[in-house]
């Protein structure tokens, strides 16, 4: 058994994951083939329709624009609470606070809707071979899998990960080539960015929604920090890279399912089948051939397992922070001897999924519909509520402590992305109803999570200030 030096206890593994593996990881929470094949056909149905690609443009030069700020804080603060460590050095302990309890909504939303959308799909994939379980027992195979690699190192981890995603982005790819190289319905030339197709009232709402949720997990780059090799260099080239890699893969393979079915005839096409996730199944088949579908099928499971673990690592290392930190019981913020992961954090969150996967399948709601389409955007309201706070800190930050940056990179670029990033969350906030099916007092209900946890977050941060001012004034601390 690998022995830890005594400066080692009680912190995660240092040194352990590099540029390719932190990158694989945030494309992993992205999740390629679950967003081209669960949740794009859904934000085209609900959304802009044609208009998707031009979204996914307009939405990485935001990205882009937001990680300007937020690299450079990187380089400042080094915590595995990211986001959280971000607000508190920056805008103090009970801005923090607020935003650790949001981050730990925000990602355990996103890991249960997951769950949902894995077993859903599953049950249909492996059904076909004759593997017969309700969609709550492949949920729960999953999770089991999830808790147990996350209780591991994460490099573990991390190269599960890699493994899985080169693969669904290789049938992605195999899928959008075959469209075009076939003609597709002779929609080939249409105008992506045409504002027409962009801005249709009543659906860019969701299109917000559905596009950015594709770019959550960029914040892994620092909730690594603690663990990457060289991370002044390594957190900013993976943030950028993975923008990049994101927005070019999404923007060309959802122009693809445009034009395989044709402008006009997107939307119609989608509404007619009985799940909109079929949609990218008939267009493999249709161009690619049933053998391309049917192995699609069996990578799209893995690719929402993939995402799926990804969150479990996001939500465990904020258990952790946090535990550690004292915002929660502090039994959390410890590491395992050996492994030096958060598996406290890892064991409570496969808990939590275990119970909310089982009080659905008990409600007998829908995995798709309810679970992930009703549950995991609050975690886009969620994020894009914290990396607009990360925004205004990275400007609070720099005005205490100057330094030899450039004002374009800690002065404007926070400020048109940290306006940005809170239009989109009011605007998300209130057209949540419309864009996720929801319905009074639900759609109220659920967004309202979002400011719930945050006061609760404050509150809590409050009280450790009456009881700690000491661990109070560290909240955040570097933790080289």
């Amino acid at each position: 058994m690998q022995q830890t030096t005594p400066s080692q206890v009680n912190s995660l593994k240092k040194n352990s994951i590099g540029l390719s593996l932190l990158v694989f990881m945030v494309v992993s929470a992205a999740a390629p083939l679950t967003g081209i094949a669960g949740a794009i056909p859904i934000a085209m149905l609900l959304g802009n329709g044609a208009g998707i690609p031009g979204t996914f443009i307009i939405m990485a030069v935001i990205m882009a624009i937001w990680a300007v700020g937020f690299v450079a804080l990187a380089r400042r603060v080094r915590n595995a609470g990211a986001f959280y460590a971000y607000s508190a050095r920056s805008l103090g302990g009970r801005a923090g606070g607020a935003v650790a309890l949001i981050a730990v909504l925000a990602y355990n939303a996103m890991m249960f809707g997951l769950l949902g959308l894995l077993g859903g799909v599953a049950a249909g994939v492996f059904g076909q071979f004759g593997l017969n379980l309700p969609w709550w027992g492949w949920s729960l195979i999953a999770t089991a899998l999830i808790g147990f690699l996350g209780y591991k190192e994460a490099e573990l981890s991390a190269k599960v990960l890699m493994v899985l995603v080169g693969l669904e982005v290789i049938i992605g790819l195999i899928v959008a080539f075959s469209i075009v190289a076939k003609g597709g319905a002779g929609d080939l030339t249409y105008n992506i960015l045409d504002p027409a197709l962009i801005f249709v009232p009543g659906g860019t709402v969701a299109a917000i929604l559905f596009t950015f949720g594709s770019f959550i997990g960029i914040e892994a780059t620092a909730i690594y920090t603690e663990e990457v090799r060289d991370p002044d260099v390594t957190v900013p080239k993976a943030t950028f890279l993975a923008i990049f890699l994101i927005g070019v893969f999404y923007t060309f393979t959802t122009w693809t399912m445009v034009v395989g079915t044709g402008v006009d005839a997107l939307v119609p096409a989608i509404a007619a089948l009985p799940d909109p996730t079929l949609y990218l199944f008939g267009l493999a088949e249709q161009y690619a051939g049933g053998t391309v579908a049917m192995i699609l099928g069996i990578l799209l499971v893995t690719s929402i397992f993939a995402s799926a673990q990804a969150m479990h690592n996001f939500i465990a290392r904020y258990f952790y922070v946090t535990g550690r930190e004292g915002l929660l019981p502090g039994f959390m913020g410890v590491t395992h001897d050996s492994h030096q992961s958060p598996h406290v954090g890892s064991v409570v969150q496969t808990v939590m999924a275990v119970i909310v996967v089982a009080l659905f399948a008990v409600l007998g709601l829908d995995p798709v519909l309810n679970l992930f389409t009703w549950v995991a955007q609050v975690s886009v309201l969620g994020v894009l509520t914290m990396m607009a706070i990360t925004s205004f800190a990275v400007l609070a930050y720099f005005r205490s402590n100057p330094g030899q940056e450039p004002a374009w990179k800690v002065v404007l670029a926070p400020v048109l992305s940290g306006l940005m990033m809170a239009g989109m969350a009011a605007y998300t906030l209130i057209g949540f109803g419309p864009a996720t099916g929801t319905v009074p007092p639900l759609s109220y209900i659920l967004p309202g999570l979002v400011p719930l946890f945050g006061l609760i977050g404050y509150l809590v941060a409050g009280g450790l200030a009456k009881s700690n001012p000491v661990q109070f004034a560290n909240m955040g601390a570097n933790r080289d």
